[in-house]
């Protein structure tokens, strides 16, 4: 049972409470929260990345995310200027779900990744929101994203020496007949020198290609993203699929 953020309003029977917390910034409302249910609950822990707390072969994928989110790997072997996830990868045991949230998947050994995709012929709806790497993507991928119902797959364009890379994924994933309502794509904005401008521009490239953008604000290490309300608005534009079809539709 998973609740975010709020106690359940009749006391459940079980034998402890865990309390887990992702980002550092989180922290305070995580040991908030622990304070709240150790009234009454007898056991309660506190953990997860935010407190240095590593994924091992041994952790059981989704425990502590909602309904159909599982894990195939946690950590990356990249090391991404500005990226949050400093852990190595790990390969967990596959476990049955339908939204894949790996930092990223097409990382792991090809056996580990065919093994994912035998379950995920399982399922329904099927989403890849953590991400497919561009620069990973191989044709044998393609063909395993064929032969599943796929709702939508993410990839992420986060710095500009990513273009190359992106362009050449989403032809591959257009070719292979997958439309552009099923071809997300992150493009992160508002980094230290970024402009309102640059960032637009990344994002009709992404358009352009054959994707669909969706922007995100750069997070900092205090967990805000830029104050301004001209990267607020420009977000907006670059997050509902729907105006994005009309606008471009229209020339615009």
């Amino acid at each position: 049972m998973v609740f975010v953020g709020v106690l359940p309003r009749e006391k459940i029977d079980c034998d402890e409470v865990h309390v887990s917390c992702v980002f550092t910034w989180d922290i305070t409302e995580a040991e908030r929260l622990a304070a709240v249910y150790r009234r009454h609950y007898p056991v309660v822990k506190v953990g997860g990345p935010a407190y240095g707390d590593r994924a091992s072969a041994t952790f059981t994928p989704g425990m502590y995310v909602q309904h159909g989110v599982t894990f195939w790997s946690r950590g990356c072997p990249n090391r991404c200027p500005g990226c949050l996830v400093r852990s190595n990868l790990v390969e967990l045991q596959i476990q049955p779900g339908n939204i894949i949230q790996d930092d990223n998947v097409l990382a792991n050994r090809r056996a580990h990744i065919e093994a994912g995709f035998q379950m995920l012929k399982t399922q329904h709806a099927i989403q890849f929101t953590g991400g497919l790497e561009a620069a990973r993507l191989k044709d044998w991928h393609v063909e395993l994203l064929r032969s599943i119902r796929l709702n939508q797959l993410f990839t992420a364009y986060d710095r500009v020496e990513q273009a190359k890379a992106v362009e050449r994924a989403l032809t591959m994933l257009i070719r292979a007949g997958l439309p552009r309502r099923k071809l997300r794509c992150y493009v992160l904005a508002g980094r230290e020198g970024d402009t309102i401008e640059a960032a637009d521009a990344r994002a009709e490239q992404v358009w352009a290609w054959g994707g669909m953008p969706f922007m995100q604000l750069w997070i900092g290490e205090n967990g805000k993203p830029p104050t301004d309300k001209a990267w607020r608005r420009l977000q907006r534009k670059w997050a509902r699929p729907a105006a994005m079809f009309a606008t471009h539709k229209q020339g615009v």
